[in-house]
């Protein structure tokens, strides 16, 4: 018997005789040996029998037994079989699929959805069979059909190689193992939708995309169409955001997605075909990585892989990549404007924040609960408030959020150190489209990202500014936690940066890396594999920064300990000296604040005479508040003194004379 071809339809030819199904014709050929049988399964094959001759007698006048009748009933079967078949015929013609295979297909799809179909299966291969049909009995029937070699096409053909048909278990004799069709694809084959374990599809919660985003997605689904491509490479630090891309690439395509991760599931490929679906697989790939795509056995058609910033893949076949661009601000307008309300101002959130369609719906959702509870409508406020407290940026282990806000009046600084600091802010607002009216030796290589160093002694105020340009900003300040990011594995450190470099860009998030010459310091020199180790996370560190499209602040004791090629990546450097009188008083009426007994004689002396930083300033009045609180009294300059005793004493210098007299009297 030939294997199956695709449909011949005639539509000049007459009303055919309805055939019975695949499934039925061999039940009906199995009925011959239990004629004289009792039992509701017997009952049940003998009527699939009869019915088999009824069919056959319709279109030949003369057929000498029932296995005749069937064969007739095939012949036709595989001209033009029965409307409920379609789909088995067509995976059958389209994968070259021998006869005992595709009766193997129909018998294993029955087992699993007509109750009758298993029972008598249990019936018929009794005792060493079960409900599913095994290889023994498949090999009986085509025996009867004038195949011989049943076994080994079942054993090796291309209906086990694409998961259509599973032999198990592995430890029986083969013949004696059982027939398995997935039974997702037993429903794709019905007519039904069917599912495989891990393969989801795209769900209602998927951000909206902006309209450059979704024509940019029409023009890559058409260049899988055309020019051949096999693998479209989605990269976006936003996995919803990759999702919904991948959405609009198959649906501009005429297809469905179906999201998986890790290796394809067996039967996977047929299930695609005949579900008109277009696989996304969905990885997560480390610095440096390199993953090689497997093959989906049964299926031959485009594959869309979503993946991060970091990573690359090989074939099959050529690989077209896409990284999805953040939206112009006019479209981030709209999308800001879908996510808050009409109502909502939002020029400003378009023009100084770079936020992809997926952080901005997110957003909009906090500042929307946020609003509803404060009894007022969504607003910038509200998405500041938000953002600032970290919603969706949470980069896990790998940095502290510093989530209080700065104001004006706590950062105390000299005018140019003010003034370098709103420079910086300027930059940070307008980075986006900074080089757009620029000369064209600008805006080739312009990265948006803004990267500055905040230098000077310890206690100037260098992570004081840092919190207050992230509140000005609106934007979360994460610390960098240096203990979790380096490892003493290899490539673990650079695999953390990636993950943490890569959650920042995708929420825009400012970091700071306190102390940060232990991890941007200069290179040395190769004299064992410790120092060749060491060089490679440096010169990966300096690479992924530059890449970095957000806003990285550092801060160092020393300028001296950073290595050429970095500050020469930065784009701003800020001295923080120590503050002079005129700061130091200003330092100590903003930590003193209004609960105090001091006078302006004090505060005056206390700002001549004692040569301290804002963070030892600090100290002190916290200290001297303590005191005061314990004595039941307000903090007056006795406390201060004291504190200030204590707090020379830890650094090691000796108290200034003007207010050791003041200790002494």
């Amino acid at each position: 018997m030939n294997r199956p071809e695709h449909p011949r339809v005639d539509t000049q030819a007459p009303a055919r005789v309805a055939l019975p199904r695949l499934a039925d014709l061999a039940f009906a050929l199995l009925a011959s040996d239990c004629i004289a049988a009792q039992g509701a399964e017997a009952a049940w094959l003998e009527a699939r029998g009869q019915l088999a001759d009824d069919c056959a007698k319709s279109l030949a006048s003369e057929l000498e037994g029932r296995d005749a009748a069937v064969q007739a009933l095939m012949s036709a079967w595989l001209a033009d079989p029965p409307v409920e078949d379609q789909a088995l015929y067509a995976l059958a013609a389209r994968e070259a699929l021998s006869l005992p295979e595709t009766l193997a297909a129909a018998l294993g799809s029955a087992a699993e959805l007509v109750p009758m179909a298993a029972r008598a299966l249990i019936w018929l291969q009794h005792p060493v069979g079960g409900a599913r049909p095994t290889a023994g009995l498949l090999v009986s029937l085509c025996e009867r059909l004038g195949e011989r070699h049943a076994l080994a096409l079942l054993a090796d053909g291309p209906a086990r190689r694409i998961g259509l048909l599973q032999l198990e278990p592995e430890e029986r004799p083969l013949c004696e193992r059982s027939i398995r069709v997935p039974l997702p694809l037993v429903m794709a084959l019905a007519g039904y939708e069917g599912r495989f374990d891990g393969v989801s599809d795209a769900d209602a919660t998927l951000p909206v995309l902006a309209e450059s985003t979704i024509a940019a997605a029409q023009r890559q689904a058409a260049g899988l169409r055309d020019d051949g491509a096999r693998v479209l490479l989605l990269r976006s630090a936003v996995p919803g955001e990759g999702r919904a891309a991948a959405l609009a690439v198959a649906a501009a395509s005429g297809r469905r997605p179906a999201y998986f991760e890790g290796e394809p599931p067996r039967g996977l490929g047929p299930w695609l075909w005949l579900q008109e679906r277009l696989p996304v697989l969905e990885l997560s790939l480390a610095p440096g990585e390199r993953r090689r795509l497997a093959e989906i056995p049964g299926y031959d058609g485009p594959l869309l892989v979503s993946t991060g910033l970091e990573g690359s893949i090989e074939g099959p076949g050529a690989v077209t990549q896409w990284r999805l661009p953040v939206p112009p601000a006019a479209e981030r307008a709209q999308l800001w404007q879908a996510a808050l309300g009409e109502a909502a101002a939002v020029d400003a959130l378009a023009t100084h924040h770079r936020h992809g369609a997926g952080r901005i719906a997110e957003l909009g959702q906090a500042a929307r609960s946020a609003a509803a509870r404060a009894g007022t409508a969504p607003g910038v406020a509200h998405v500041a408030h938000v953002a600032r407290s970290g919603v969706g940026a949470d980069l896990g282990a790998l940095a502290e959020l510093l989530a209080d806000d700065i104001p004006d009046e706590a950062l105390v600084l000299a005018p140019t150190q003010r003034q370098a600091l709103d420079s910086l802010l300027a930059r940070c607002r307008l980075r986006d489209a900074l080089a757009e009216p620029l000369g064209l030796a600008a805006r080739s290589r312009y990265k948006p990202g803004v990267r500055a160093l905040l230098v000077g002694p310890s206690g100037t105020g260098k992570t004081l500014a840092a919190g207050w340009i992230s509140t000005r900003l609106g934007l979360p300040l994460y610390r960098v936690d240096l203990a979790s990011v380096v490892s003493k594995y290899i490539g673990e450190t650079e695999k953390n940066l990636a993950e943490l470099f890569g959650r920042a860009e995708h929420a825009e998030v400012v970091l700071l890396f306190d102390e940060a010459d232990s991890l941007f310091g200069k290179r040395t020199d190769v004299k064992d594999s410790n120092d060749r180790f060491a060089n490679q996370q440096t010169n990966y560190l300096l690479q992924r920064i530059e890449s970095f499209e957000g806003i990285t602040l550092l801060t160092s004791n020393s300028r001296a300990r950073f290595d050429s090629a970095f500050t020469r990546r930065l784009d701003a450097i800020i001295e923080f000296v120590a503050p002079g009188p005129v700061e130091r008083r200003a330092l100590w009426l903003a930590h003193l604040g209004e609960a105090n007994t001091l006078d302006a004689a004090a505060l005056n002396r206390l700002a001549a005479n004692c040569d301290l930083a804002g963070g030892h300033i600090r100290n002190v009045v916290l200290a001297a508040a303590a005191m005061a609180g314990a004595a039941g009294r307000p903090l007056g300059e006795a406390e201060l003194v004291a504190a200030l005793a204590a707090e020379y004493r830890k650094l090691g210098k000796q108290m200034p004379a003007a207010i050791g007299r003041i200790e002494e009297g």
